[in-house]
Protein backbone atom coordinates (compact mmCIF):
# COMPACT_ATOMS: atom_id res chain seq x y z
CA UNK A 1 0.00 0.00 0.00
CA UNK A 2 1.15 3.43 -0.70
CA UNK A 3 2.35 5.10 2.62
CA UNK A 4 0.26 8.04 2.38
CA UNK A 5 -3.12 6.12 2.00
CA UNK A 6 -1.08 3.88 5.14
CA UNK A 7 -0.93 7.07 7.23
CA UNK A 8 -4.53 7.63 6.57
CA UNK A 9 -5.74 4.14 7.75
CA UNK A 10 -3.59 3.70 10.88
CA UNK A 11 -6.08 7.62 11.69
CA UNK A 12 -2.82 10.20 11.41
CA UNK A 13 -3.75 12.25 8.99
CA UNK A 14 -5.15 13.21 5.62
CA UNK A 15 -3.49 11.62 2.44
CA UNK A 16 -2.28 15.14 1.47
CA UNK A 17 -1.27 16.17 5.27
CA UNK A 18 1.08 12.68 4.65
CA UNK A 19 2.25 13.69 1.51
CA UNK A 20 3.29 17.23 3.04
CA UNK A 21 5.31 15.00 6.21
CA UNK A 22 7.10 12.84 3.44
CA UNK A 23 8.04 16.28 1.53
CA UNK A 24 9.44 17.56 4.84
CA UNK A 25 11.58 14.61 5.08
CA UNK A 26 9.72 13.33 8.78
CA UNK A 27 8.52 9.96 7.77
CA UNK A 28 10.97 7.10 7.36
CA UNK A 29 10.07 3.31 6.13
CA UNK A 30 12.90 1.10 8.10
CA UNK A 31 15.20 3.89 9.06
CA UNK A 32 15.12 5.18 5.69
CA UNK A 33 13.95 8.59 4.86
CA UNK A 34 10.32 8.09 2.41
CA UNK A 35 9.48 9.55 -0.72
CA UNK A 36 6.20 10.02 -1.94
CA UNK A 37 5.01 7.47 -3.79
CA UNK A 38 6.73 4.83 -1.53
CA UNK A 39 4.96 1.53 -0.42
CA UNK A 40 4.76 -0.17 2.90
CA UNK A 41 4.06 -4.03 3.71
CA UNK A 42 2.91 -5.12 7.60
CA UNK A 43 6.40 -5.49 8.02
CA UNK A 44 8.00 -2.43 7.80
CA UNK A 45 8.42 0.24 10.19
CA UNK A 46 7.17 3.49 9.56
CA UNK A 47 8.30 5.99 11.76
CA UNK A 48 7.21 9.92 11.78
CA UNK A 49 9.52 12.63 13.44
CA UNK A 50 11.30 9.33 14.81
CA UNK A 51 8.43 7.89 16.52
CA UNK A 52 6.99 4.46 15.68
CA UNK A 53 3.87 4.94 13.94
CA UNK A 54 1.72 2.11 15.80
CA UNK A 55 -1.10 0.02 13.57
CA UNK A 56 -4.74 -0.38 14.22
CA UNK A 57 -7.49 2.51 15.52
CA UNK A 58 -10.82 2.72 16.18
CA UNK A 59 -12.87 4.71 13.91
CA UNK A 60 -13.59 8.18 15.44
CA UNK A 61 -16.08 10.66 14.06
CA UNK A 62 -16.97 13.55 16.17
CA UNK A 63 -18.14 17.35 15.86
CA UNK A 64 -17.17 20.41 17.33
CA UNK A 65 -18.59 23.41 17.96
CA UNK A 66 -15.34 25.94 17.27
CA UNK A 67 -14.96 29.14 19.05
CA UNK A 68 -13.68 32.09 17.64
CA UNK A 69 -10.14 31.89 18.23
CA UNK A 70 -8.97 28.51 17.61
CA UNK A 71 -7.29 27.65 15.25
CA UNK A 72 -7.91 24.44 12.58
CA UNK A 73 -4.53 22.62 13.28
CA UNK A 74 -2.65 19.58 14.29
CA UNK A 75 0.20 21.50 15.13
CA UNK A 76 0.80 21.38 18.87
CA UNK A 77 2.96 24.17 19.04
CA UNK A 78 0.21 26.61 18.18
CA UNK A 79 -1.72 28.29 21.12
CA UNK A 80 -5.05 27.11 20.89
CA UNK A 81 -4.63 24.49 18.51
CA UNK A 82 -8.30 22.19 18.17
CA UNK A 83 -6.83 19.12 19.03
CA UNK A 84 -6.02 20.51 22.59
CA UNK A 85 -9.01 22.36 22.73
CA UNK A 86 -10.66 19.28 22.42
CA UNK A 87 -8.42 16.98 24.26
CA UNK A 88 -10.06 13.68 22.29
CA UNK A 89 -7.72 10.43 23.44
CA UNK A 90 -7.38 9.44 19.64
CA UNK A 91 -5.17 10.97 17.33
CA UNK A 92 -8.46 12.84 15.32
CA UNK A 93 -7.74 15.32 12.66
CA UNK A 94 -9.93 17.62 11.23
CA UNK A 95 -11.99 17.60 8.04
CA UNK A 96 -11.43 21.08 6.13
CA UNK A 97 -10.70 24.03 8.11
CA UNK A 98 -12.57 27.22 9.98
CA UNK A 99 -10.67 30.39 9.93
CA UNK A 100 -9.55 31.62 13.25
CA UNK A 101 -11.62 34.23 13.28
CA UNK A 102 -14.70 32.38 12.42
CA UNK A 103 -17.14 30.05 14.66
CA UNK A 104 -19.06 27.05 14.18
CA UNK A 105 -19.38 23.09 13.34
CA UNK A 106 -16.32 21.07 11.99
CA UNK A 107 -16.11 17.31 12.01
CA UNK A 108 -13.04 15.31 12.77
CA UNK A 109 -11.45 12.19 12.43
CA UNK A 110 -9.24 9.88 12.56
CA UNK A 111 -10.82 7.79 9.53
CA UNK A 112 -8.24 9.81 6.88
CA UNK A 113 -9.86 8.14 3.44
CA UNK A 114 -13.34 9.99 4.36
CA UNK A 115 -11.56 12.92 4.42
CA UNK A 116 -11.14 13.49 0.59
CA UNK A 117 -14.48 11.74 0.08
CA UNK A 118 -16.11 15.17 1.86
CA UNK A 119 -14.25 17.79 0.59
CA UNK A 120 -14.03 16.79 -3.18
CA UNK A 121 -15.52 19.43 -4.86
CA UNK A 122 -17.71 17.20 -7.46
CA UNK A 123 -19.68 15.49 -4.62
CA UNK A 124 -21.46 19.26 -4.32
CA UNK A 125 -21.70 18.31 -0.65
CA UNK A 126 -23.52 21.30 1.27
CA UNK A 127 -22.12 23.73 3.87
CA UNK A 128 -23.93 26.24 5.31
CA UNK A 129 -22.87 29.84 7.06
CA UNK A 130 -24.76 32.76 8.98
CA UNK A 131 -22.65 35.79 7.98
CA UNK A 132 -22.80 39.65 8.99
CA UNK A 133 -21.22 42.21 7.24
CA UNK A 134 -20.05 45.79 8.17
CA UNK A 135 -23.08 47.37 6.78
CA UNK A 136 -26.47 46.78 4.95
CA UNK A 137 -26.83 45.65 1.99
CA UNK A 138 -29.08 45.46 -1.22
CA UNK A 139 -31.05 42.61 -3.61
CA UNK A 140 -27.94 43.24 -5.77
CA UNK A 141 -25.26 42.17 -3.46
CA UNK A 142 -27.68 39.18 -3.02
CA UNK A 143 -27.87 38.07 -6.02
CA UNK A 144 -24.60 38.91 -7.24
CA UNK A 145 -23.49 36.33 -4.32
CA UNK A 146 -25.28 33.86 -5.35
CA UNK A 147 -24.18 33.82 -9.29
CA UNK A 148 -20.84 33.45 -8.32
CA UNK A 149 -17.80 36.03 -7.57
CA UNK A 150 -14.29 36.30 -9.33
CA UNK A 151 -11.92 35.59 -6.32
CA UNK A 152 -8.39 34.95 -7.01
CA UNK A 153 -8.66 35.24 -10.56
CA UNK A 154 -11.71 31.98 -10.33
CA UNK A 155 -15.45 32.34 -10.35
CA UNK A 156 -16.38 31.01 -7.04
CA UNK A 157 -19.14 28.31 -7.71
CA UNK A 158 -23.34 29.52 -7.89
CA UNK A 159 -24.80 29.39 -4.31
CA UNK A 160 -27.90 29.73 -2.54
CA UNK A 161 -28.07 33.20 0.06
CA UNK A 162 -31.07 34.16 1.79
CA UNK A 163 -31.32 37.70 4.06
CA UNK A 164 -31.64 37.30 7.47
CA UNK A 165 -31.29 40.88 9.04
CA UNK A 166 -30.19 44.39 7.37
CA UNK A 167 -26.36 43.20 8.03
CA UNK A 168 -26.76 39.75 7.88
CA UNK A 169 -27.15 36.84 5.48
CA UNK A 170 -27.70 33.10 5.31
CA UNK A 171 -25.30 31.02 2.62
CA UNK A 172 -24.72 27.97 1.82
CA UNK A 173 -21.73 26.72 -0.24
CA UNK A 174 -21.01 23.25 -2.62
CA UNK A 175 -17.35 24.37 -2.26
CA UNK A 176 -14.94 25.14 0.40
CA UNK A 177 -12.05 26.90 -0.85
CA UNK A 178 -9.73 29.05 1.49
CA UNK A 179 -11.33 32.40 3.29
CA UNK A 180 -13.99 31.90 0.28
CA UNK A 181 -17.04 33.88 1.97
CA UNK A 182 -14.74 36.66 3.52
CA UNK A 183 -13.26 36.85 0.08
CA UNK A 184 -16.33 37.29 -2.05
CA UNK A 185 -18.00 39.79 0.27
CA UNK A 186 -14.50 41.91 -0.05
CA UNK A 187 -14.83 41.81 -3.61
CA UNK A 188 -18.10 43.22 -4.02
CA UNK A 189 -17.20 45.79 -0.90
CA UNK A 190 -17.79 44.11 2.17
CA UNK A 191 -16.09 43.29 4.85
CA UNK A 192 -17.24 40.51 6.99
CA UNK A 193 -17.79 40.76 10.78
CA UNK A 194 -19.16 37.33 11.91
CA UNK A 195 -19.12 33.88 10.42
CA UNK A 196 -20.36 30.79 11.72
CA UNK A 197 -21.10 27.49 10.30
CA UNK A 198 -24.21 26.08 11.53
CA UNK A 199 -24.11 22.66 9.04
CA UNK A 200 -22.00 20.12 6.58
CA UNK A 201 -24.32 17.95 5.02
CA UNK A 202 -26.99 16.85 7.30
CA UNK A 203 -25.07 17.01 10.26
CA UNK A 204 -25.86 20.37 12.01
CA UNK A 205 -24.40 22.54 15.18
CA UNK A 206 -27.62 22.43 16.64
CA UNK A 207 -27.29 21.45 20.61
CA UNK A 208 -23.43 21.78 20.62
CA UNK A 209 -22.54 25.08 22.87
CA UNK A 210 -19.49 26.84 21.96
CA UNK A 211 -16.30 24.24 22.69
CA UNK A 212 -18.09 21.33 23.05
CA UNK A 213 -18.03 18.38 21.20
CA UNK A 214 -19.80 15.02 20.55
CA UNK A 215 -19.95 11.73 18.38
CA UNK A 216 -21.75 11.52 15.85
CA UNK A 217 -25.16 9.76 16.47
CA UNK A 218 -25.73 6.77 14.45
CA UNK A 219 -27.98 7.94 12.06
CA UNK A 220 -25.48 11.33 11.36
CA UNK A 221 -22.68 8.69 10.90
CA UNK A 222 -24.48 6.17 8.75
CA UNK A 223 -26.09 9.43 6.48
CA UNK A 224 -22.56 10.58 6.16
CA UNK A 225 -21.76 6.97 5.15
CA UNK A 226 -24.35 6.90 2.45
CA UNK A 227 -23.72 10.11 1.10
CA UNK A 228 -19.39 9.31 0.64
CA UNK A 229 -20.81 5.57 -1.25
CA UNK A 230 -19.64 3.56 1.76
CA UNK A 231 -21.46 0.87 3.09
CA UNK A 232 -23.41 0.82 6.33
CA UNK A 233 -22.98 -1.61 9.12
CA UNK A 234 -25.64 -2.53 10.69
CA UNK A 235 -25.81 -4.34 14.78
CA UNK A 236 -26.23 -7.53 14.74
Amino acid sequence: MRINKFFTEQGLCSRREADRLIAEGRVAINGRMAKLGDHVSPQDLVTRDGTAVQRGHTPVYIKYHKPVGVTTTTESHIRRNIIAEIGHGARIFPIGRLDKDSSGLILLTNDGDIVNDILRVEHGHEREYRVEVDREFDEAFLARLSQGVMVLGVPTRPCIVARLAPRRLCITLKEGRNRQIRRMCQALGYRVVSLHRVRIMHITIEGLHAGQWRDLSREERDRLFRAVGRSVERPV
